[in-house]
């Protein structure tokens, strides 16, 4: 069963990618779901199961608390730690750098959502159905939304893919590496509320500003509300 889930995770999110790949013409169209779909899956998976998983354990505001920590770390490692050489003669500083950190955040996350769905399996069957679906549900958005970061953050191709592949892998990584193990709920509850807060900033910090950029932004602005009402369904009904 969980190769089977594993199997569906990697297929889902790389189908993903190759739809960001094929419609890379449409990337602020792109940007713009995805914007929708990172803020889609902060507020109606991660936050509501950490949440869950904190309940009686941590309190609500703790749990809050580690959300906008989460928010900090993230800005505070996006705009003074992380930096990613890139070459434009326009530029006034061009040594200035930065790395690829939302595609890396985006590839841990998937990491955390297999991980999840393997404890689940630990609890019981049911359980870990209902988790399974959810996260396949968003898994074709992760691959949407590592191709696009990554485009967007002046990678190639090649990059892009790169990172597709790893993100893909990542959730099944997640799930099998529950055979060897176990993990508090408690603890994971702690790292997806951290999880919440970064992808907040990453839609709202970096996906929604640069799908507007130079583009005009009623399209766009359908698009977001489109990739948070999918997300929202998708998680919905997985969890009917």
């Amino acid at each position: 069963m969980l190769i089977l889930i594993g199997l569906a995770a990697f297929c889902s999110a790389f189908v993903g990618g190759l739809f960001a790949f094929r419609f890379r013409d449409k990337l602020h169209l792109i940007l713009g779901f995805s914007a929708g779909a990172v803020i889609g899956v902060a507020f109606f998976d991660l936050l509501p199961e950490a949440l869950e998983l904190n309940t009686n354990i941590f309190s609500v505001p703790l749990t809050t608390s580690l959300v906008a920590l989460g928010f900090i770390i993230y800005l505070i490692l996006d705009r003074l730690l992380f930096f990613q050489t890139h070459e434009d003669e326009h530029c006034e500083n061009p040594h200035h750098k930065k790395k690829s950190l939302s595609a890396l955040i985006l590839a841990v996350h998937s990491v955390i959502d297999g991980l999840a769905v393997g404890l689940a399996f630990q609890v019981s069957t049911e359980v870990g159905l209902i988790l399974a679906l959810a996260v396949l549900s968003h898994n074709f958005s992760d691959g949407l939304n590592i191709v696009g970061l990554t485009l967007k953050n002046g990678g190639d191709k090649k990059k892009a893919l790169r990172w597709l592949l790893i993100a893909s892998l990542a959730p099944a990584l997640g799930i099998f590496s529950t055979l060897f193990f176990s993990l508090p709920e408690s603890w994971l509850g702690l790292i997806l509320a951290l999880f919440t807060g970064f992808f907040l900033y990453i839609g709202a910090s970096e996906l929604l500003p640069e799908s507007h950029h130079g583009h005009p932004t009623q399209l766009t602005t359908l698009m977001t509300i489109l990739g948070i009402v999918v997300l929202y369904l998708a998680i919905t009904l997985a969890g009917l």
